[in-house]
C-alpha cells in the first residue's frame, strides 16, 4: 500500500500550493503545483529532507536558482524563485508540459539523425549560453533534456551547476573527492572520476557526445555489473563509433561522437558553441534521405546496469517499452582501493574491477593458507604480460597516435599541434559563413581518430565568407539576365517591369543590390525591367473631362487649344498623334473647335 506523500496538498512560503509529485531524483523530488500569487501552473523542486539539513547541499540549490536566473535562453528551464518552508528547502520552476529525452528513446530506441541532430542542436545551444555566461551543467542526460508538447526542447535541472573562474576557465572545485564523485555515472567524463581533478566545460561536451551515441543507437556506450565498473569504462575505453552498431550513421557523426567523447578533454571542442558549429557544418553536408533514413528496429535488450534517470519536471508518458530502472544523480562513495583500482591503467585484456562486497572478502589467515607456487607462476604470468603489454603499446605509440583536437585554431598554430603529435598535415581551403578566415573548419581523419603516423591529416581552412561581385546588368535584355547572374553564382530575384524612356522595352532599369556589390553566393538579385515608351492613346471625340482622365491614366498630361462653349464640345485632334510611343509626362494638346 503506498503512502501518501506528506506534501501534496500544502501550501510551500504561503504561496505554492503543492498538487502532484513528476518525479523523484537522488536529491530532490519535483512536484506539480501552482503560484498562489500569479495564478500560474510552476514545476516544484524540494530538496529530500535527509539533505536540506546539510549546508553544502542548500548552497548548492540556491547555487542553482542564481545561476539559472542569470541565463535568458528559449532552451533552457527558467527558475523563477527559491525559498525555504520549515525544512523544506525549493525552487519554484518553469513547468514544461511534454516529455522527456528518456521518455523518447524509451518508447523509440535509436533516432534518425535528423530527429538527433533536432534534439542535440538547441540543447547545445542552451549549453553554450550556460558556458559563455561562465556555468557548467555537470549533469547532462536524457532526462534533464525536456521536450514540449509543440516541439521546443529545454535543458532542467542545473543542480550541480559549477562558475567557472574567469582566469582559467576551470570549476572552483571539482567533482570528486579522495572517495566520492557526485553525478550520473553513465555521462560523468574521465576527469569528473579523478579525485581532485579541475573540470570545465569540456565535461558538458563529453556528456553531449554521450547523449548523440544514444540517440543515434539507443543504447548507451558503456554499461557494467555496477557503478564501479561503468566509470572504469569511461577512464580506459573509448566510446565506440555509432555506426558500428547502426550502420546509416554517417563517418562525420562517428568523428562527432570520437571528438566529444575524447577522454583527453584536450581532444575535445572547447565548449558547447564549437561542437554545435562542428554539428551544423556535418548537418548541412547530408542528403534528405541519409537525414530521414529510419535506424533499425531498436531491441533495447535490458542492460546490466540500471539505465533509467528520472529527475525531469514533465509530466511523465508511459513509453511502449518497459522503463529502464532508475539511475539517480548520487554521490557515489568509492572505497579508496576501489578507487586505485579504477585509476590504474588497464592491462591487456584486463575486466572492469567488481566491487568487493565484506562478504567476498577473505580474511587474512584464509590468505595465508593459499598455496605458494600457484602464487608464483601467477606473478611470473602477470609480469609477463605487463611485459608484451608494455612492449606492444610502446610499438603501437610510434606507428599511431590520435589526431589532436584543432579545430577552431589557426593554420599556423593547427600545424605545430599535429607537429608536436607526430603528425603532418594537408592544407585545403573552404569558403564558410560561420567560421573566421585562417581557422580550421575540418580535419580528416577526425579529431579523435586513431591514425597511422605515416598518414596525412587533411586540414581544411576557412578562407572566410565568399563573396560575390553583382554583375552589371544595365540595359542588357532581361532574357540575359538569369544567365549572367546564374554564371556569377547569383541567384534570379523578382522581376518588376515599369516604363523607361531611355531603357530600351525588355531591357534591365536597375538591380538590388546594385551592381558592384559584394554579396554571399546564390543572393537573389531583385531585376527592375523596363516597359519602353508609351502609345499615347486616341481620345479624339471625348469630352474634355474624358479626354483629360484618359491621357492622365496613361501617364501623360494634357493641355487644350480652341474654345470649349460650355464645356460641351468633343476633341477633334491631338498632338502627339494617337498611337506615337513618347515617353510619360509627355503633355498632348488636344483641339476643340471654334466657334
Amino acid at each position: 500500500m503506498a503512502l501518501r506523500d506528506p506534501l501534496i496538498g500544502t501550501l510551500l512560503d504561503g504561496r505554492y500550493r503543492v498538487e502532484r509529485r513528476i518525479a523523484a531524483g537522488g536529491m530532490s523530488t519535483v512536484y506539480r503545483g501552482t503560484d498562489t500569487r500569479l495564478d500560474r501552473v510552476v514545476a516544484l523542486k524540494v530538496m529530500h529532507p535527509s539533505l536540506a539539513g546539510d549546508a553544502a547541499f542548500t548552497a548548492r540549490f540556491i547555487r542553482e536558482a542564481k545561476a539559472v536566473a542569470r541565463l535568458a535562453h528559449p532552451n533552457v528551464v527558467n527558475v523563477f524563485d527559491q525559498g525555504a518552508d520549515g525544512g523544506h528547502v525549493f525552487l519554484a520552476m518553469e513547468y514544461v508540459p511534454g516529455r522527456t529525452l528518456r521518455d523518447l528513446l524509451n518508447d523509440r530506441g535509436a533516432l534518425s539523425i535528423r530527429a538527433a541532430l533536432d534534439i542535440l542542436e538547441p540543447v547545445l545551444a542552451a549549453l553554450g549560453a550556460a558556458h559563455r555566461a561562465g556555468l557548467v551543467h555537470r549533469d547532462v542526460k536524457p532526462e534533464n533534456v525536456l521536450i514540449t508538447d509543440d516541439g521546443l526542447v529545454k535543458v532542467a535541472d542545473f543542480g550541480l551547476v559549477r562558475v567557472l573562474n574567469a582566469a582559467d576557465g576551470a570549476t572552483s572545485s571539482s567533482t570528486s573527492t579522495t572517495d566520492t564523485v557526485l553525478g550520473t555515472v553513465s555521462y560523468l567524463a574521465p576527469e569528473q572520476i579523478h579525485p581532485g581533478a579541475e573540470t570545465d566545460r569540456r565535461v558538458d561536451v563529453y556528456a553531449a557526445g554521450i547523449l548523440l551515441y544514444e540517440m543515434l543507437t539507443g543504447a548507451r556506450p558503456h554499461t557494467g555489473e555496477n557503478p564501479v565498473q561503468v566509470m572504469y569504462r569511461h577512464l580506459h575505453e573509448d566510446v565506440p563509433p555509432p555506426s558500428a552498431t547502426v550502420p546509416g550513421v554517417v563517418p562525420e557523426l562517428d568523428a562527432i561522437v570520437a571528438g566529444a567523447c575524447a577522454r583527453d578533454r584536450d581532444l575535445r571542442p572547447y565548449d558547447a558553441v564549437e561542437l554545435l558549429a562542428a554539428l551544423q557544418r556535418v548537418r548541412r553536408g547530408l542528403t534528405p534521405a541519409q537525414l530521414d533514413a529510419e535506424p533499425p528496429a531498436s531491441t533495447r535488450p535490458s542492460p546490466r546496469y540500471p539505465t533509467g534517470e528520472a529527475t525531469s519536471v514533465l509530466t511523465p508518458v508511459a513509453p511502449v517499452a518497459p522503463a529502464a530502472p532508475v539511475e539517480r544523480t548520487s554521490v557515489l562513495d568509492v572505497p579508496p582501493d576501489v578507487m586505485e583500482q579504477l585509476l590504474t591503467e588497464p592491462r591487456p585484456y584486463d575486466e572492469p574491477p567488481p566491487v568487493r562486497t565484506p562478504r567476498a572478502r577473505r580474511s587474512g589467515s584464509a590468505r595465508r593458507r593459499l598455496p605458494r607456487k600457484p602464487m608464483i607462476w601467477a606473478a611470473v604470468l602477470t609480469a609477463l604480460v605487463l611485459l608484451v603489454g608494455g612492449a606492444t603499446y610502446a610499438i603501437s605509440g610510434a606507428v599511431y597516435g590520435t589526431v589532436p583536437g584543432v579545430l577552431g585554431k589557426d593554420r599556423a598554430e593547427a600545424e605545430r599541434i599535429l607537429d608536436a603529435a607526430g603528425m603532418h598535415g594537408r592544407i585545403t581551403e573552404v569558403y564558410s559563413e560561420s567560421v573566421p578566415a585562417g581557422q580550421v573548419v575540418a580535419a580528416d581523419p577526425g579529431v579523435g581518430t586513431r591514425s597511422r603516423k605515416s598518414d596525412t591529416v587533411t586540414l581544411t581552412v576557412s578562407r572566410g565568407p565568399k563573396r560575390i561581385a553583382v554583375p552589371d546588368l544595365v540595359g542588357k535584355p532581361s532574357a540575359q539576365a538569369a544567365p549572367a547572374l546564374a554564371g556569377a553564382q547569383l541567384a534570379a530575384g523578382t522581376v518588376t517591369a515599369t516604363f523607361s524612356d531611355t531603357v530600351p522595352e525588355g531591357s534591365v532599369i536597375s538591380s538590388s543590390p546594385a551592381a558592384g556589390e559584394q554579396v554571399a553566393e546564390n543572393t537573389p538579385v531583385a531585376l527592375v525591367v523596363s516597359k519602353g515608351m508609351v502609345a499615347v492613346p486616341d481620345v479624339t471625340g471625348m469630352s474634355k473631362e474624358a479626354a483629360e482622365k484618359a491621357l492622365q491614366a496613361a501617364g501623360f498630361a494634357m493641355q487644350s487649344s480652341g474654345v470649349n462653349l460650355f464645356g460641351t464640345g468633343k476633341v477633334t485632334g491631338q498632338s502627339p498623334a494617337a498611337g506615337e510611343r513618347k515617353p510619360q509626362r509627355t503633355v498632348v494638346t488636344v483641339t476643340f473647335p471654334f466657334f
